[in-house]
């Protein structure tokens, strides 16, 4: 895995480029002068758990035959504050799924994902408290 990292302008604005040609900007959300146009390197982490977990759940209820109509989540990191390195200390994950899918898989296919396989969430455990909630068909589960 081999990403490039080029800086954009004279600010704090940089691209980044993966080996398939894929490009996220980035940019110092901090800034105290001029606009934000791109994602802080510690929205862009929270974005690879969101992601690193949904892949993993619809992988495990592929295997099942089980494709759900829709899948969302929202995650929420809470940092340090004052400190140096401002690291997260607790993320919580609210999956929002739909479909015709019993709910023992869907909790299942999300403990798995949170708990045994999605690389972001096991890297980030060491550091922070990750908490998730299922809601299938907009019911909690």
């Amino acid at each position: 895995m081999k990403i490039e990292l080029e800086r954009v302008n004279t600010d704090y604005l940089f691209e980044v480029v993966n080996q398939s040609g894929h490009r996220v900007f980035l940019d110092n959300k901090s800034k105290t002068k001029g606009t934000v146009k791109g994602i802080s390197p510690m929205e862009l982490l929270l974005m690879g758990l969101a992601g690193c977990s949904s892949i993993d759940i619809v992988s495990i209820l592929d295997k099942q035959k089980i494709n759900p109509t829709s899948l969302k989540m929202e995650v929420n990191g809470k940092r340090i504050e004052g400190e140096i390195p401002s690291l997260f200390k607790k993320i919580d994950v609210i999956v929002f799924i739909e479909g015709d899918i019993p709910p023992s898989k869907i909790k299942r296919a999300v403990d798995l994902s949170f708990e045994k396989y999605c690389s972001v969430s096991k890297t980030l455990e060491s550091s922070a408290e990750i908490n998730y909630k299922i809601f299938l068909n907009n019911i909690e589960i």
